[in-house]
């Protein structure tokens, strides 16, 4: 039999599996075990296997313009009960704390009355946006999704590396991993007790129409607001759409009349109640930012102004979510809920300080430079890494312009066994929970996204940037190794639960504009259509691909994990 652990080598770093080679961790001694019995030719067989099924249901990102099957290492990543609680509470405090800061920035303004944050922060964040201020969703929630990145340092202790609280994306890979996860390796299943993920649809859903603008209309009717099929993030769009059970729309599907927001149909026009939008605030609306815009729909602002439509996230969020303003969030904390942060920050440094930038200058080699407003791991300079002309164009960068820039300290995230050719090797990895505020709660997916950087020494996690991700296992609270299961069927049957109420409450009409594929509400619905229909719907694909060519030029890829 083959040894998959065969040369594994652990570091300086915290290895998640092994405390030292051959020797793991008390909560991986089942994993590893099952993991021993594999050889590599089985192991080799089970990849295959995902692929194909990646690759037949259309699970795929855009990698340099070249669509890919989502890279999902076969080797999981388990999180215990006792890790699990702290980061579940550290999240949800964090997301509160911002959501208050949020509407402080957009209200009275009190935190920068206050000096806690500085006004400097808010008036140069190019995230601020005045069109948005004094709009209030009904029930008071800005961040109705939220993505907090979380690392695991050498001590093994978890820390937060930056927030996402725009439009975070990534959380249908979280989905599909399990359901394939629990495909082709359903053995694995059975040591241990793992929280369920597919039930985060319906909290999205629930979550949205809590966020309905006239509840005496009856249940709010909700859509999902796309940039269209070239976006990166489109597969994620699509899929949430069809597993709330809610229309995938398009800028020209929408119309505003008199402050109120309709859908184009099959059946007329309808009105919506809350827009979960997947489009950048600069493209939402170009009566009130970019004017050449045709992903989102004029008027949107004014309608959300009126109170007669909710959008989710709310526009202007970007500012809690710049990295300058990521280094005052522990001081939020303790101004907003008066607690001390339960997950802490990589130490950071403020460039726009002085003294912090000389320090930083002096140590560039050693530092982790990072935009203030750049998403997917673009910009990043890490300084151990880093050529000397890469150094030198960073510190001119800073000197140029600093609040453009912060630095951190290097954290050596911690590792997870990871397949590498016929054997397993340690590759490092992050952590995205994502998390839903229904405005009475935040609830912390179990789980989340562990994106891994497949290039051996790599701390670049981002899948724009190469990566790939895991399977994560959060272990149920009480359970004891062999004490039970959840095993692929049970996960799957509640899958089937939360699709089949979704689709019990899937409004009749469809968009005028949405493709005929995707009209279906299925899972992965299986059409047969005869050579006639078949032509008729490529006549139709062609005729949509003409009609896009204007909006291509606008379209960017938008939402990298």
């Amino acid at each position: 039999m083959d040894d998959l652990f065969e040369g594994y080598a652990t570091g300086p770093w915290w290895d998640e599996m092994l405390e030292a080679p051959g020797s793991p961790r008390a909560t991986s001694l089942d994993l590893h075990a099952a993991l021993q019995s594999l050889s590599a030719a089985e192991l080799e067989e089970r990849c295959a296997e995902r692929d194909r099924s990646f690759r037949d249901r259309g699970i795929t990102f855009s990698l340099s313009g070249e669509e890919r099957p989502f890279p999902l290492d076969p080797v999981p990543r388990l999180v215990s009960p006792g890790e699990w609680s702290a980061i579940e509470r550290g999240v949800a405090q964090r997301v509160r704390a911002l959501e208050m800061f949020l509407a402080d920035v957009y209200g009275e303004g009190q935190v920068l009355a206050d000096g806690i944050v500085p006004r400097r922060l808010v008036a140069t964040s190019r995230h601020f946006h005045r069109a948005a201020w004094g709009i209030v969703s009904p029930n008071g929630v800005r961040i109705h999704v939220s993505g907090i990145d979380l690392v695991r340092d050498a001590r093994g202790e978890f820390r937060v590396l930056e927030d996402n609280i725009r439009i975070p994306s990534g959380v249908s890979y979280v989905v599909e991993n399990r359901r394939t996860m629990a495909r082709i390796f359903p053995e694995l299943f059975t040591s241990h007790r793992v929280r369920p993920v597919l039930d985060y649809p319906a909290h999205l859903l629930a979550a949205l129409r809590a966020a309905g603008p006239e509840p005496s209309r009856g249940e709010p009717v909700v859509v999902v607001l796309t940039p269209g099929v070239h976006n990166a993030a489109y597969f994620e769009h699509s899929f949430l759409a069809r597993q709330m059970g809610v229309e995938l729309v398009e800028g020209r599907d929408l119309v505003c009349r008199a402050n109120v927001l309709y859908m184009r149909t099959t059946a007329g026009e309808e009105r919506v109640d809350v827009v979960y939008r997947r489009v950048d605030d600069d493209y939402l609306d170009p009566l009130h930012f970019r004017a050449d815009s045709l992903l989102g729909c004029a008027g949107l602002l004014n309608a959300a102004r009126a109170g007669n439509v909710t959008i989710a996230n709310a526009v202007g969020n970007g500012i809690a979510d710049d990295k300058l303003a990521y280094t005052y969030v522990p001081a939020l904390i303790e101004y907003y809920l008066g607690e001390r942060p339960i997950l802490a920050n990589v130490p950071t440094y403020r460039l726009e300080e002085p003294d912090q930038r000389d320090h930083v200058l002096g140590r560039l080699d050693e530092l982790v430079l990072k935009p203030v407003d750049a998403s997917g791991g673009h910009g990043i300079v890490v300084g151990p890494s880093a050529t000397d002309e890469q150094l030198a164009s960073a510190a001119t960068a800073i000197r140029a312009d600093p609040r453009a820039w912060v630095a951190q300290e290097v954290v050596q995230l911690s590792t997870v066994p990871t397949k590498v050719g016929s054997h397993l090797e340690p590759r490092h990895v992050d952590l995205r929970p994502f998390a839903i505020n229904d405005g009475s709660q935040v609830w912390v997916l179990p789980g989340g996204l562990t994106r891994v950087a497949l290039t051996r020494g790599s701390l670049v996690v981002n899948s724009s940037q190469g990566g790939g991700s895991k399977d994560t296992w959060v272990i149920a609270e009480g359970s004891e190794q062999h004490a039970g299961r959840e095993t692929a069927g049970r996960d799957t049957a509640g899958r089937e639960r939360t699709a089949a109420a979704a689709l019990a409450a899937r409004p009749a009409n469809l968009p005028a504009n949405l493709p005929a594929n995707l009209r279906s509400p299925e899972l992965a619905p299986e059409v047969s259509t005869s050579p006639k229909q078949q032509q008729q719907q490529q006549q139709q694909q062609q005729q949509q691909q003409q009609d896009r060519k204007q909006e291509r030029k606008q379209e960017r890829k938008q939402e990298p994990c």
